[in-house]
């Protein structure tokens, strides 16, 4: 699966055409989405709390998580009380629940438990997101949907859409290209975001902001004293982990090997064994981090990539105007 999943990202981001097989599949995936999305245009509902989505058009490795976290936490300093609602992926959790800082990623979800841990702000978990957003309205005023652009249940007050440094890969659609709708698709956003330092040529000149999420530091998730290390064994969980790889070298840190795993991946206790049993100091990312460090040996430090989001000046304040016309506070 790793090896599968590996040559798909490797096809997608490259600039040459994909095999043709999967071009042939295509079409395929580009009718059942359309018809998905209809369906889902059809009557959606109106949440209990105002809402702002924020989605991509991309297969993973958008930056939604860590931009979701900067939103909340932007929006809490303006005196807004902002309630994040995610599906959940990687639990298996059947029924919308308050996430918990102690909750165990696997029933809620990997990137649930980093954004309750990050922000600070109450989590929705909810693979049905029309029952969460009923369940929201008892912890806030404002309600974020992570990944919402193909969500349609339900109405939104602003339409965000994120788009990576990168572009959009081959510019094809799954399972030939990364896209997961057609670049047309961006028409029904409010606000598009190249996420990055390095943008490729803009989409839709003339209507995209720039946000980045800069790596600060490691955090030993254990608390250990050990000295942080100048070299690391990089491990990551997520989509596109090269990202996270280059990221700790721009700290000066010598990457001496890595480990890619799927996205969401499960960790097991024979995982766990092979990285502290790699002879080096282990580096992950945070969302890998809720997972392994209730696994983790107590003495061994587990090193975490702590990052901090900026956006260009004034985007913060285009995404209030939308929330100021429903006159939240």
């Amino acid at each position: 699966m790793i090896n599968l999943h590996g040559w798909l990202e490797n096809i997608w981001w490259q600039s040459s055409p994909p095999p043709l097989l999967l071009r042939a599949i295509e079409p395929v995936y580009t009718a059942i989405s359309r018809l998905h999305l209809q369906r889902r245009f059809a009557n959606p509902e109106q949440p209990s709390l105002p809402m702002i989505s924020v989605g991509n058009i991309t297969a993973g490795g958008s930056g939604k998580t860590p931009f979701v976290i900067w939103l909340a936490l932007a929006l809490k300093e303006r005196d807004f009380k902002p309630v994040i609602l995610c599906r959940g992926d990687g639990g298996n959790a059947k029924h919308a629940s308050l996430v918990l800082v102690d909750d165990d990623p696997a029933m809620v979800g990997d990137e649930a438990r980093l954004l309750a841990d990050l922000s600070g702000c109450p989590v929705i978990a909810a693979q049905d997101r029309v029952a969460g957003s009923r369940l929201a309205s008892e912890y806030g005023n404002i309600l974020i949907l992570d990944d919402g652009f193909q969500y349609r249940h339900l109405q939104r007050i602003c339409d965000i859409v994120l788009i990576p440094a990168a572009g959009v890969g081959n510019g094809h659609l799954i399972p030939a290209g990364p896209l997961r709708e057609p670049t047309t698709s961006l028409s029904r956003a409010d606000i598009i975001i190249r996420t990055g330092k390095l943008a490729s040529t803009a989409l839709s000149p003339g209507r995209e902001w720039n946000w980045s999420a800069s790596p600060v530091a490691l955090r030993d998730a254990k608390q250990t004293s050990v000295k942080q290390p100048a070299s690391v064994f990089a491990a990551a969980g997520i989509a596109r982990p090269q990202r996270f790889f280059d990221d700790l070298i721009s700290l000066g840190l010598n990457v001496t090997n890595t480990r890619s795993f799927p996205d969401h991946h499960c960790f097991s206790a024979q995982d766990v064994t092979a990285l502290t049993n790699a002879g080096e100091a282990v580096a992950v990312t945070a969302k890998d981090a809720v997972k392994l460090a209730p696994m983790w040996p107590e003495n061994k430090p587990l090193w975490v990539l702590d990052q901090q989001g900026e956006g260009e000046s004034g985007l913060l304040e285009t995404i209030i105007e939308y929330m100021d016309s429903t006159k939240i506070r």
